[in-house]
């Protein structure tokens, strides 16, 4: 079932109607997978609809478009991208949140593998969506499966950069799993090591302490990673990057999956081997996390951009 319209989508400095906001079929981003994107979330507050991180999101995908010439060459900077955001908020009547995808993409200009003849676009889309892996997800859970599909290396594809074709790759180990029953894949490095879920990080609880993988290890340096990490410090966790091993999933009390889609998610599953209902580590970060982003935590208060009213 598609997700829902929303009245407008921005293009490059004008506000279009959501169904006229096209490209030509001969982009060489439809081809070749040559983009850059976000996704970022805004959440209903007591003061109006706010945006989780917003410079900081924008901001990453000026430097994921800086991996990838000639994507860094769009006449935008961040502030511009922020105003264009949160005023297309507003016209979209996203009082309650909304989900946020800018993109940069390549124009029509040059069909090869060579991009550079091609012009950058940028576009910003709102809607309306829940949670990405189920609302009861959430309390209860999620089943996964360890894929057979390794996460791209860090010499294939940049895994710093938000790119649109290296998605290719969470596709097939998501496919994959719902194929075979379950609700999510976790991909390993190269090297056997635990990288990351198709579209979220990975937090591992074993005797009170949070393990995440390292950045070397190939996960998306996350935006919610970063904040699950602090709040987890904030309220007396310790978190330690260092590289895991599918047994640390077996042997885990508790484990997190994290991102701008996903929010808070916890896995009850892993393959058969029961992980258990949401954990208290789990239930305490995701409690404040939630609080935090409908500004209702004032030391967090500022990862929130408010929409004006």
């Amino acid at each position: 079932m598609p997700f829902p319209k929303s009245d407008h989508i921005w293009m490059d400095g004008e506000v279009v109607a959501w169904d006229d906001a096209t490209v030509h079929v001969l982009t060489p981003t439809l081809h070749y997978g040559y983009g850059v994107f976000e996704g970022i979330r805004a959440y209903p507050t007591d003061e109006g609809s706010a945006v989780f991180q917003l410079r900081t999101h924008l901001a990453r995908l000026l430097r994921s478009a800086r991996i990838y010439p000639p994507l860094d060459e769009v006449p935008f900077s961040v502030d511009d991208l922020c105003d264009a955001t949160l005023d297309l908020i507003v016209r979209n009547g996203h009082e309650q949140g909304c989900y946020v995808r800018p993109t940069i993409y390549l124009g029509y200009g040059e069909i090869g593998l060579n991009p550079l003849p091609s012009e950058p676009k940028v576009a910003i889309a709102t809607w309306e969506w829940g949670a990405y892996l189920g609302e009861q997800a959430q309390l209860d859970g999620v089943r996964v499966m360890i894929s057979s599909y390794r996460r791209i290396g860090k010499n294939t594809i940049p895994p710093a950069g938000k790119a649109n074709g290296q998605y290719l790759n969470s596709s097939l180990a998501k496919v994959e799993a719902i194929r075979a029953g379950y609700d999510e894949a976790i991909m390993l490095s190269e090297d056997g090591f635990i990288a990351e879920g198709t579209g979220e990080n990975l937090f591992v609880v074993h005797d009170g302490v949070i393990s995440t993988p390292p950045l070397w290890n190939g996960p998306l340096d996350g935006i919610t990673r970063q904040a699950v990490m602090t709040i987890a410090e904030d309220l007396g966790h310790p978190v330690v990057e260092r590289p895991l091993v599918r047994t640390d999933l077996f042997l885990a009390d508790e484990i997190l999956l994290t991102g701008t889609a996903a929010e808070i998610t916890p896995v009850r599953e892993v393959e058969g081997r029961t992980i258990g209902p949401r954990g208290p580590i789990t239930e305490a970060i995701q409690s404040t996390f939630n609080d935090a982003v409908r500004g209702r935590v004032e030391r967090y208060r500022d990862w929130l951009t408010p929409v004006p009213r």
